[in-house]
């Protein structure tokens, strides 16, 4: 199969060079900065489960090509350039596997294309890219995750997960994908609010009382907004996920929090603020949740401000 992986960062960069480590037929769609980094350099991976370093093959937008699986790995506030990116490289049995936290772009992808060609998918990884283009992973869970919405164990997913096979990383095929990214998107909320709010790793949030309550309510307040639109969540999914945030390793961080600490873009719309419209329309109270999302803001008009400065 020939793979497209949709941005070389901290998600696509390590799941892409993990395939190509097996030796799978793996191009990546970049930037031109990101193309002469990876060209001059190679992809460089560090990570506890074993470094790699390849040259790999690369392209551009306005490039052509056909690929059997687009895997998209960029952050949500680049989907729709990567859309648009990504159109001249399917076919007609071409898959698109989005591995963006949250689930707003589940509805743009699907405008974008066929809802038929769009599988499910999901990754828990700590990871980041330096200035430099390393990209360092460094903590025990790397997984990815897909499935088909419908949970039906194809014939493309087969074949996906016979590429995927024996790779230097945790894979699953899920046949409940809808459920595991409702609840990836209520995990990932939780902790990259308090992180961030806090601006700490998760060890020294859950050493305090406060701290740990915080977590407690934070995760009710987006579970009752998920349940109320609908969400497939299982019984008890707070609580399970409270006791996961419990055994993460201390010194964990979110993406986001590293995000911020390297003044870069957050995806405060596309996780808390999606999820502050849902409670919206169904006139909910969410009083942490809403705290995350002030904190977030005014960072991003922070940001905006360095920039604009900079420029003049």
């Amino acid at each position: 199969m020939k793979f497209l992986i949709v941005g070389a960062g901290a998600v696509g960069g390590y799941f892409g060079g993990r395939l190509l480590e097996k030796g799978e037929d793996v191009t990546f769609l970049v930037r031109y900065k990101r193309q002469e980094q990876l060209l001059d350099q190679g992809l460089l991976i560090e990570s506890i489960h074993g470094d790699f370093r390849s040259i790999p093959k690369t392209i551009v937008e306005g490039e052509k090509g056909q690929f059997d699986v687009i895997m998209i790995g960029t952050k949500s506030y680049h989907l729709e350039q990567a859309i648009e990116a990504v159109k001249p490289f399917l076919h007609e049995k071409t898959v698109v596997i989005p591995m963006l936290n949250g689930f707003a772009h589940l509805n743009i992808l699907k405008q974008a294309f066929r809802q038929d060609k769009i599988l499910g998918g999901l990754c828990f990884i700590e990871s980041t890219v330096t200035e430099e283009g390393l990209i360092q992973q460094t903590s025990k869970v790397h997984q990815f995750m897909f499935g088909e919405f419908d949970g039906t164990y194809s014939e493309r997913v087969q074949k996906i997960e016979q590429a995927f096979s024996n790779t230097n990383a945790m894979i699953k095929v899920s046949d409940s994908i809808l459920q595991e990214m409702w609840h990836k998107y209520l995990f990932i909320t939780t902790m990259s609010g308090v992180t961030s709010l806090f601006k700490q790793p998760v060890g020294p949030i859950r050493e305090l009382a406060e701290g740990k309550a915080t977590i407690k309510a934070l995760l009710k307040e987006i579970a009752t907004i998920m349940r109320a639109e609908g969400a497939p969540l299982a019984e008890g999914i707070e609580e399970i996920q409270y006791e996961r945030f419990l055994s993460l390793e201390a010194g964990m961080k979110s993406s986001m929090q590293r995000d911020m600490e390297k003044r870069g873009l957050v995806e405060v719309d596309h996780l808390q603020g999606y999820l502050l419209e849902k409670a919206a329309d169904h006139r909910l109270k969410a009083p942490i949740l809403t705290t995350v999302y002030v904190n977030l803001k005014l960072y991003e008009k922070q940001l905006h401000e360095e920039k604009r400065w900079s420029l003049l």
